[in-house]
């Protein structure tokens, strides 16, 4: 018997009802606390070989905010987006002071990241993102990649509004990679700048290997294969980034005693293609309270043209460890 629209429309509801339906973006209030000084240098000072910007300690009362695990900039006024580690996004606006250090966040929102079918994350074995970077056509930013451990994939999610948004689109990965099952498996995730002789290219890199020589590849058209990254002793990539001249930045945490270590390379542009060793130079190295868990770089530009790297911390939820944003500057 044909049924009236009415009675479709009551069944459809019903059936709406009863299944899983996503949650939609939620504003949320983040605090944050200006850290002034790094290893004894205050705003615009050298440390290491890089200039000291400046930092925040975040903070939110929200019980989905944490686990921050990689960070990017999605447009040229300080939009950010981060992930988290228990498949969330993280959408706010850095603001700075007049001297360019970091200040506060701003029209802060979080939202369950989305599986191929428009559906919430559900658990932490699927929702466990771990690297983050912004597809940029044109010079605007269209889209961001996103990288996942334990259930090894990688996934591309529109922007709207300069946000993220809308179901996972899936991205090719090598078939060792995604057979890959852990917490140490896909760490980082980065897309070759312009500059670049692999320009466009994805580069991937697990935190652990799988086997000897399997700890990262190369995604692009061209530009396809295996690279391998000279392993730091007792410390594990946790981010990539690509600098806007096509260098290759890597930030690699470890412990020691009971606090963190982390470290900072930059590879020359020529050195990142298929069958390279990535060995570089080290940029950057701290340890003790400077720090916390550093897992997630990003590279943008200031507006005098400078370059600026900005790391993330992941504080696993943990009352003991702080979500830290730190920032410095590549001198010229």
């Amino acid at each position: 018997m044909r049924k009236s629209g009415g009675a479709i429309a009551l069944f459809a509801g019903v059936l709406l009802g009863l299944l899983p339906m996503p949650a939609a973006a939620r504003p949320i209030t983040i605090t944050a606390m200006p850290i002034v000084n790094f290893r004894g240098a205050a705003p615009g000072q050298p440390v290491d070989e890089l200039l000291w910007r400046g930092g925040l300690e975040l903070n939110s009362s929200d019980p989905e905010f944490g686990g921050l695990s990689d960070i990017t900039f999605v447009g040229a006024g300080g939009e950010l987006a981060m992930v988290t580690d228990e498949g969330f996004f993280v959408s706010t606006r850095l603001l700075t002071d007049d001297d360019g250090a970091p200040l506060a966040l701003a029209g802060s929102e979080i939202t369950a990241i989305k599986d191929a079918r428009g559906n919430d994350l559900g658990s932490a074995y699927t929702g466990d993102a771990e690297a983050l970077d912004t597809i940029w056509r044109g010079g605007a930013p269209a889209a961001v990649r996103v990288g996942f451990e334990n259930l090894t994939r990688v996934d591309d999610f529109d922007l709207a509004a300069g946000r993220p948004a809308g179901p996972a689109r899936p991205v090719a990965i090598p078939d060792w990679l995604g057979a890959y099952r852990g917490n140490q498996s896909l760490e980082s995730v980065c897309i070759a700048t312009d500059a670049s002789p692999i320009a466009g290219s994805t580069l991937l890199i697990t935190e652990q290997a799988p086997r000897s020589g399997e700890d990262a590849w190369l995604l692009g058209r061209l530009d396809r294969g295996p690279v391998h990254l000279a392993r730091a002793n007792g410390l594990s990539p946790t981010a990539c980034a690509f600098g806007p001249g096509g260098e290759l930045y890597i930030l690699e945490r470890g412990v020691a005693l009971f606090s963190f270590r982390m470290q900072l390379r930059r590879i020359p542009a020529d050195q990142v293609v298929p069958g390279a060793t990535l060995t570089g130079e080290v940029i950057l190295s701290a340890s003790g309270g400077e720090i916390d868990n550093m897992e997630g770089l990003a590279v943008s530009t200031g507006p005098a043209g400078e370059t600026i790297l900005t790391m993330i911390s992941d504080d696993n939820f943990n009352d003991f460890e702080r979500t830290l944003l730190l920032q410095f500057t590549v001198p010229d």
